[in-house]
């Protein structure tokens, strides 16, 4: 069963480069007593992703950071190396949002957002949403229907909606 808003994230080990080797990083310490958007994709460098997702966040970083988001994170099953290269590529990492490999898929699994696209090549990814997690509990969720489209979890459309 997906999560919803209401419902406390899990506890999940993510990984994130340090200066020279992935680091595990307590998704739980990142949004105690915080404020923090955050946004999944079920693919780095694929198209709706790097040329609308990512692009939108950035885009609106400051708008959430004027309305109390503490971090963006972004949130993929990937490697923790593509997703330090895929930050850098889009501009991700200069504009302060946090790229995080969900490496094993365990917590999209976890909160019920894992999907398969065989004929694309996708197994066990993420589907497109976005969030707004407050000490640990979602008070806003975006969940796409097709993991193509990108429109309800856009940045212009959470910025819209948070206070």
């Amino acid at each position: 069963m997906a999560i919803s808003a209401g419902d406390k994230l899990p506890e999940a080990t993510l990984l994130r480069m340090g200066e020279k080797d992935p680091e595990r990083v307590s998704l739980g310490d990142l949004t105690k007593n915080r404020k923090v958007a955050i946004f999944a994709v079920p693919g780095a460098y694929t198209p709706t992703c790097h040329s609308t997702h990512v692009p939108g966040f950035i885009r609106v970083i400051e708008g959430l950071k004027a309305k109390g988001v503490d971090n963006v994170i972004c949130i993929s099953v990937n490697d923790p190396f593509v997703m330090e290269s895929w930050g850098k590529a889009t501009g991700a990492d200069a504009a302060g949002i946090s790229m995080l490999a969900d490496a094993d898929s365990s917590f999209t699994k976890a909160i019920g957002m894992e999907f398969d696209a065989p004929p694309k090549g996708l197994l066990a990814r993420s589907k497109r949403y976005s969030m707004i997690v407050e000490d640990g509990i979602v008070s806003i969720l975006h969940a796409e229907e097709s993991p193509g489209t990108c429109e309800i979890s856009s940045g212009e459309m959470l910025l819209e909606e948070v206070n």
